[in-house]
């Protein structure tokens, strides 16, 4: 049997032992979330865009099994990451019109599917680009100034996670598939472009009382279903893109420079890179590790060109969509989502707490 001096170390021991499994795990207020389909929750089922998740079999293992808008079976990155960080089970759209006072003051998504930092990748859908997304922020403000009042509204946005996720469209629509930037820019000046309105466009949000921003590179681009059909027409070659996955890391490597200046430029500010890459690269590369087994097309239909409308209720879908990286064409499952997730978790949410001491960003 124990001495009690024994016993007294041992639940010392314990203490500090979950004290210090806990102490990655900062605080925050809400969520809010900008950028395309990867972070939308339906905020374009309630604009004049044919680009919506709003119909099946979008949503099939969404809980309630109902489409509500979102790009995949299930659950986003950001409906995992508002439940792990218990903020809430999932992330709402702003636009939607019966939004309660305790849902915007927990966080929305103002993100658009189809979505860019290039006001012109939304010119032909009529989807809501990032330029667009910080006027909604500026009506929120205002919308949670009205609830809890200009200083209560000031503490919410400081302690706010904020999320923002953009890019792939850019490249997608204005670069690979119809080179209309390509006219103007190489490679190199196209990243360089886009990586500055997304400076101006956090400097926008830090002006408006964000402190704690968290920014997701590009995924590798060439590994996206769409991109591998645009590429090769005889389904045996299918394979990912070399050239646009090494544009991607370029991309991202610039972005984790430029994001440590942002930092230094904005007293207060944390501001995080988030590695979406090699998360997605490894379920790609290596399926079988982590359960995953198609990785080259989509769940829905053919997997290779079924996207938004083209994905819709007359589409057959695989059976076990957990099997699959991919839903449809160019977005994730919610397994492969939820991996990501979890990858956040302990890759990135522990950077916003100070690393100088176990005082957490408040």
């Amino acid at each position: 049997m124990a001495s009690p001096t024994t016993h007294f170390i041992l639940v010392h021991i314990f203490t500090i032992l979950v004290a210090t499994s806990h102490a990655w795990k900062p605080k925050f207020s809400s969520i809010l979330v900008f950028g395309d389909s990867t972070v939308d929750p339906g905020n374009n089922n309630f604009i004049e865009t044919l680009f919506k998740g709003n119909h099946f079999p979008y949503g099939r293992d969404f809980p309630g099994h109902v489409p509500t808008g979102r790009f995949s079976n299930g659950k986003l990155v950001t409906d995992f990451i508002a439940s792990l960080l218990d903020i809430k089970d999932t992330v709402p759209p702003y636009l939607d019109p019966n939004l309660s006072d305790h849902e915007l003051l927990t966080g929305v998504s103002f993100a658009s599917g189809g979505s860019g930092l290039d006001d012109l990748t939304t010119v032909a859908s009529g989807v809501i680009p990032v330029s667009k997304q910080i006027e909604h922020f500026r009506e929120y403000v205002e919308k949670i100034k009205c609830i809890v009042g200009k200083e209560e509204a000031q503490k919410i946005l400081g302690r706010a996670l904020v999320i923002i996720s953009a890019g792939t469209n850019d490249f997608s629509f204005n670069f690979y598939d119809i080179p209309t930037r390509k006219y103007e820019f190489d490679i190199d000046g196209y990243q360089d472009f886009l990586q500055n309105r997304l400076q101006i466009f956090i400097k926008e949000l830090y002006d408006l009382g964000c402190r704690k921003i968290a920014v997701a590179g590009l995924p590798p681009i060439g590994c996206i279903p769409l991109q591998i059909t645009a590429k090769f027409k005889n389904p045996k070659d299918r394979k990912c893109i070399e050239q646009e996955n090494l544009d991607s890391e370029l991309y991202n490597k610039k972005l984790e420079r430029l994001l440590l200046h942002v930092q230094a430029t904005l007293p207060g500010c944390r501001v995080v890179y988030t590695d979406i890459y090699n998360p997605l690269a490894n379920l790609v590369n290596q399926p079988e590790k982590f359960g995953f087994e198609v990785t080259k097309r989509g769940c829905c239909g053919s997997g290779i060109v079924e996207a938004g409308p083209l994905c819709n209720e007359l589409t057959p879908t695989c059976e076990e969509s957990s099997k699959f990286v991919f839903w449809d064409s160019v977005h994730p499952t919610e397994a492969a989502y939820k991996y990501i997730a979890k990858y956040m978790e302990a890759e990135v949410l522990p950077k916003f707490v100070n690393s100088n001491s176990s005082e957490i960003y408040l």
